[in-house]
């Protein structure tokens, strides 16, 4: 059902220059997938921080006015909780240990990819919504224009925030449409019903859950109807969390979703669920085991390891070309038929 490519992985973080000399690029992760004059596009996740001294940890935050302030601790100091490689813990306060923004780069033939010269390939984050970076892009292409839905993270919480394009070259910003704690945005490429729908995740505390939501809107800013559809599934691969991955999939059969799921180990897998066409707040199927799961070593050891995370594909008839971040570190490709995860997760519905 699905194939690696036999590149993989294709892109590495000693493949993306940092964005200043004296920063390093410690994760390469998670990209939007688009076409665009006849080339295959990634819009990656980049993490970075600043070289680090013997005996200190530091990480950039940015601030309102886009300066980027500088922070470091002592590793022995008591008050800093180092126990997760994503975060560092002071006093009572979270910080990211890296920063994200967005690289463009693109391929001729969907597997050697570059950045490319006459295009401006950084997209950093703006304003007070996004001075802990910006991550993992959704790109979808919906009557003529890219829009592009994207996590803002600040010391304010995780929201989605929405930009689009006609020519990658000039953006507009729309800020954030979904407030916090929410991410995972994935829109729907066309209308339903004469109106457009998301898949998003909202995170509950004490009651509720990492689950995934669909809402729909009327012009792609203000969104309402809201309503949980995908559940995590205690014992199972899915039992934590569960997000959208890239734009659903129209099939005759139903709107087709790749999506991730963690369970207690933090392990991610990619399973798919089936929507009902006019109506996608009905679920129809679900997969009962993961179509892609972490075995391969780069899948498995890296920044953040045992992570397979998609949020980008392409469409070619019945073959879905899917690219996904591995173990926070690694961009690798896949290729998958729409007709054999059908069959699979529609026998089992």
């Amino acid at each position: 059902m699905v194939t690696r490519f036999i590149e993989n992985p294709i892109l590495t973080k000693n493949d993306i220059k940092p964005s200043r000399q004296d920063w390093v690029v410690e994760c390469v992760l998670n990209p939007g997938v688009f076409r665009f004059e006849g080339k295959t596009w990634l819009l990656l996740r980049v993490a970075e921080r600043p070289v680090q001294k013997e005996g200190l940890v530091s990480f950039p935050v940015m601030n309102g006015e886009g300066h980027f302030n500088i922070l470091e601790f002592e590793k022995g100091d008591s008050d800093l909780d180092l126990s997760d490689s994503r975060m560092v813990g002071y006093k009572g306060k979270t910080y990211l240990s890296t920063i994200s923004h967005l690289r463009l780069v693109c391929s001729d033939d969907g597997v050697h990819f570059s950045e490319p010269a006459d295009f401006p390939t950084q997209i950093f984050g703006s304003g007070v919504l996004e001075t802990f970076g910006i991550e993992d892009c959704r790109v979808s292409h919906i009557e003529g224009a890219y829009y592009l839905t994207y996590t803002q993270v600040s010391e304010n919480g995780v929201g989605v925030g929405l930009m689009s394009t006609h020519n990658w070259r000039n953006f507009t910003r729309e800020g954030m449409i979904l407030s916090p704690h929410n991410k995972d945005c994935a829109l729907f490429e066309e209308k339903v019903e004469g109106k457009y729908y998301c898949l998003h995740r909202p995170s509950g505390i004490g009651l509720g859950g990492n689950y995934i939501w669909v809402a729909s809107s009327f012009d792609l800013l203000h969104w309402g109807k809201h309503h949980c559809i995908l559940h995590t599934r205690e014992g199972w691969w899915d039992s934590v969390r569960v997000g959208a991955g890239a734009a659903p999939i129209k099939t005759p059969e139903g709107w087709l979703e790749i999506y991730h799921g963690a369970d207690y180990q933090h392990r991610y897998c990619l399973g798919a669920v089936l929507l009902d066409l006019h109506d996608p707040s009905k679920v129809l199927a679900r997969s009962h085991h993961p179509l892609l799961e972490p075995t391969s070593d780069y899948e498995k050891t890296g920044f953040f390891g045992n992570v397979i995370f998609t949020n980008g594909h392409l469409v070619d008839g019945d073959e879905i070309t899917m690219y996904y971040g591995a173990s926070d570190e690694v961009i690798c490709g896949a290729t998958l038929s729409i007709e054999e995860i059908l069959s699979d997760i529609l026998k089992t519905a």
